[in-house]
């Protein structure tokens, strides 16, 4: 899968990047703002985003994924570190496969890539 990782925290972006690529899955760039991850996903049209709810600039993860889906359709997984339940209320708005609290363990995140990579491998079969 193509995949845009959006994370502001250059470690977590790191992480994430590297868990993807040896599940080998295609991390075409990383944005660490919402209005760069609307211009990526815009752009390049990946069928997956790790979307980290909050973001380097005034746009959030929620409010660019809406974004976004007003151009297509991706698959998002949602990451975020907050645990106020009105985020969680405002991802539940959109449409998305997962959201992950942070600290996650990588073996979490493994494991959630594994299986979009074969829930994706079954939908592109069909």
């Amino acid at each position: 899968m193509k995949v845009l990782v959006v994370e502001d925290d250059p470690v977590q972006s790191y992480l994430i990047d590297k868990i993807l690529t040896s599940e080998g899955h295609n991390v075409i760039g990383t944005a660490h703002s919402g209005k760069t991850a609307i211009e990526m996903a815009s752009k390049y049209k990946p069928e997956l985003i790790t979307m980290d709810i909050m973001l380097s600039d005034d746009i959030d993860g929620i409010q660019a994924a809406v974004s976004i889906q007003k151009i297509y359709k991706p698959t998002i997984l949602y990451l975020s570190g907050n645990k106020d339940s009105e985020l969680l209320q405002r991802a539940n708005k959109t449409s998305y496969y997962k959201y992950l609290r942070k600290p996650f363990y990588v073996s979490e995140l493994r494991e959630v890539f594994k299986k979009l990579k074969l829930d994706y491998s079954n939908l592109k079969s069909k």
